[in-house]
């Protein structure tokens, strides 16, 4: 019988996926809602607490008293500041440590996950990636739809690809924006939707540009993994770019067939590098 999984559902679709999944397979589950993150409709009339971003105490008292053995963490939060809430010791505490850390250059989301994962590992439960539950989600290798790559953009891919990697490296975002052998913007901590949106005032005049999104090298692949869905083909549209480039195998694709639905109707083309 598998432990009973504690899933910390953040904004999406995803924790719906996740919970269907345990549904389906008969295992015990618990949600702990971001309070303000996760969607109502999706912890309506399932095994739910809603907790603060800042109460991490209270939520990690939910799980002990569910007896919860794993953990997921899923969906999209964004971090306030805390000078806009009243933290408990225990996020006062965390976040001290991370600020610290942050003195000697370890301030990147992936720093900060990790630092999140040491502390439910420290109360004994184990914490296994979105990807261990839903393998369906990676995104398989080659071209995932009906538009071709033109041989034109692989120099381009290629250089958005190393640009990429060195932004992850740096623990500052996943993607980048590349037009014409120049890197026209990178993700920072307003995620990639809003540099999609903000690369339509810097794409300079010429050929639509691209979208490469990769997992940081060295990142922890139980927690935020790269993650694309139609929203992202749409947006990618509207900005004017004409490809987005992902990882094989370390991309989350949130609902495939209507990912690739869009991108082909969009005349968008999406490939999966097998970066090994």
């Amino acid at each position: 019988m598998q432990p009973k999984l504690g899933i910390i559902a953040g904004g999406g679709d995803l924790p719906a996926r996740i919970i269907d999944a345990c549904q389906a397979s008969g295992r015990e589950y618990f949600v702990v809602g971001i309070d303000g993150h996760a969607s109502p409709e999706v912890l309506d009339g399932i095994p739910h607490s809603l907790v603060s971003i800042s109460r991490a105490e209270s939520g990690f008292k939910v799980l002990k008293q569910e007896k919860v053995a794993e953990v997921v963490m899923i969906g999209d939060v964004k971090v306030p500041s805390l000078t806009n809430t009243w933290p408990d010791y225990r996020t006062l505490k965390f976040f001290g440590k991370i600020a610290l850390k942050s003195l000697f250059g370890f301030n990147g989301d992936n720093s900060l996950l990790m630092s999140l994962a040491n502390e439910f590992e420290k109360e004994g439960i184990k914490v296994i990636g979105a990807h261990e539950i839903l393998e369906d989600l990676l995104a398989p290798e080659g071209l995932l739809g009906a538009i071709t790559v033109p041989e034109e953009f692989l120099s381009d891919i290629n250089f958005g690809v190393a640009a990429a990697l060195d932004l992850g490296r740096r623990d500052v975002g996943q993607a980048v924006i590349i037009n014409s052998g120049l890197v026209i913007i990178e993700e920072g901590k307003a995620g990639t939707g809003q540099m999609i949106k903000d690369s339509q005032s810097t794409t300079p005049d010429g050929r639509g540009g691209l979208l490469i999104k990769l997992k940081k090298p060295g990142q922890d692949r139980r927690m935020d993994l790269p993650t694309i869905g139609v929203m992202t083909v749409i947006e990618a549209n509207q900005a004017g770019l004409v490809g987005i480039i992902v990882q094989a195998g370390e991309t989350i694709i949130v609902d495939l067939e209507s990912v690739v639905s869009v991108a082909n109707q969009k005349g968008i083309f999406i490939k999966a590098l097998d970066l090994d």
